[in-house]
């Protein structure tokens, strides 16, 4: 029925422990919230389910415009380093992708730990706001929007 997404874990030559279950999301975040009886916009921004609601939303908005052969994984240690999307692109490009809803993102130096581990040629925060701009250590922050417009005219 296509309710949900399962996103693999990535995995690389690397001598670290790895998280290696598969992760799950809800396909749907409308579904997703009347079936937690989210009923306004106002509702939602003070639930714990936010954060992993706004992660699902722009997975299903990437996987709906990326390039037919790229691939699509998270990737985690057993340490802690996170990545939330890892894209594998067909030219072979990887790109690190985290999600945060806030419109002051931060990220920890997990991400960058585990960019490092697999060799990310692009890092990317995808967050709610509308403005692109740089971060420490060749990472760029961008809204959903532009980055699925990048995304989707990726040179391969």
């Amino acid at each position: 029925m296509l309710l949900l997404r399962k996103l693999e874990p990535y995995f690389s030559n690397v001598k670290k422990r790895l998280v290696k279950s598969p992760r799950y999301y809800i396909r749907d975040s409308g579904l997703l919230h009347r079936l937690l009886n989210i009923s306004s916009y106002d509702v939602l921004l003070a639930h714990p389910v936010i954060g992993k609601s706004w992660e699902g939303f722009v997975i299903e908005n990437i996987a709906s415009v990326k390039p037919r052969l790229c691939e699509m994984f998270y990737y985690r240690t057993g340490a802690g380093a996170e990545i939330d999307l890892v894209l594998v692109l067909p030219n072979g490009q990887k790109w690190a992708v985290e999600i945060k809803f806030s419109l002051s993102p931060k990220v920890t130096k997990g991400f960058h730990q585990a960019a490092n581990d697999i060799k990310a040629d692009q890092k990317f925060i995808v967050y709610g706001g509308q403005e692109e701009y740089p971060y420490p250590h060749d990472v760029r922050v961008i809204s959903l929007e532009k980055f699925l417009q990048r995304l989707s005219t990726v040179q391969l």
